[in-house]
């Protein structure tokens, strides 16, 4: 008789395999990517030739395919919009962390959109950490004029 346990990652009770001792994973694809996640950031934590390794075939790889980036950032033109709001929320963040001065927004004239972004360098992704930031008229179209656009931020 196999013994039952709860995954590790959906929390889904399934019948574990005999043969493989101290099993903590399902057999559904997403709970063996999160394994294999878990498990590359160990073996990049603790061993220092696994880490060199992934380095060296990363920069093997942007040797072989220099222009993938700008040639993705072309072909995906909500990539690009989502990243530039993306990389202003971070620019803001900086800056007020860089400087001893209290952070000085600018006076609102009129009524103005805001869009609530979770910050995107941490592990803890809750919904008190959040950072506000105005968009100019100019810019709202960026958001305006495609509602998936709209719609994917929310979900970011």
């Amino acid at each position: 008789m196999s013994p039952m346990i709860r995954c590790a990652h959906c929390g889904r009770v399934f019948e574990g395999n005999p043969r493989v001792k101290n099993q903590r994973y399902c057999d559904e694809k997403d709970c063996q990517r999160a394994r294999k996640r878990e498990w590359q950031k160990n073996k990049l934590a603790t061993d220092a030739d696994y880490k060199a390794n992934q380095r060296d075939c990363q920069i093997e790889w942007h040797k072989r395919n220099p222009d993938f980036y700008k040639e993705y950032r072309l072909k995906h033109s909500l990539y690009r919009k989502r990243n530039s709001l993306l990389q202003r929320c971070r620019n803001t963040k900086a800056r007020a962390i860089a400087t001893m001065d209290a952070l000085e927004l600018d006076p609102v004239s009129k009524p103005q959109i805001f869009y609530l972004l979770p910050l995107v360098a941490t592990m803890d992704v809750s919904a008190q950490k959040v950072l506000l930031f105005s968009m100019r008229y100019r810019e709202q179209g960026l958001i305006a004029k495609e509602d998936s656009i709209a719609s994917r931020l929310d979900t970011c």
